[in-house]
């Protein structure tokens, strides 16, 4: 695994994908191995969401606008206090991406990348999750992939999550690295 101390800090990662591509595994092994802290976005959902969600009823704009400012918040926090984090968000669409990350150049967006077949199995087999596999159709139709002017770190979800935060980590410091070279 690449050297987690040679990667600059405070870093700030937000790790993106539609329910089901392995956003809580990755980003905690991620924050683990970074030894920084992890939030799970879901938990910042005001309960009227979750339960909409839960019910099968897809959110609209306006039902995510507070749950994306609370996201603000928290990478707001971490980055005034100078401190690493690793926060879950699936990020379907741009206009939320420029919400929770914008102009914030020192936030990192990573995408996590999946075939639907592998995503729907995904999603059949995990248990007591309040997004039920009838929404994976709305998530996929939603999703606006990253545009190269984010600069995400695309990953392909295919892999071991080991393998997938190595790739991650690998990333981040390829980039930093790159920052750093005199011209």
């Amino acid at each position: 695994m690449p050297d987690a101390c040679a990667i600059a800090r405070p870093v700030i990662i937000v790790v993106m994908g539609v329910s089901g591509s392995g956003k809580t595994t990755v980003s905690a092994m991620l924050a683990a191995t970074l030894g920084c802290p992890f939030q799970e976005g879901d938990e910042l959902h005001p309960p009227g969401n979750v339960e909409r969600m839960a019910h099968g009823i897809a959110l609209t704009d306006a039902d995510r606008m507070p749950w994306l400012r609370r996201i603000v918040a928290e990478i707001d926090g971490w980055r005034a206090r100078g401190e690493s984090g690793v926060l879950t968000c699936s990020a379907l669409k741009r206009s939320y991406r420029d919400v929770i990350i914008g102009d914030r150049a020192d936030v990192t967006l990573v995408y996590l990348k999946g075939a639907y077949d592998l995503i729907r199995r995904r999603m059949a087999a995990r248990h007591e999750h309040f997004m039920p596999l009838s929404l994976l159709d709305s998530q996929f139709a939603t999703l606006q992939e990253p545009a190269p002017d984010e600069h995400p770190i695309t990953v392909d979800v295919g892999g071991a999550p080991a393998d997938i935060v190595r790739s991650i980590l690998r990333r981040i410091e390829e980039r930093q690295g790159a920052a750093r070279r005199p011209i």
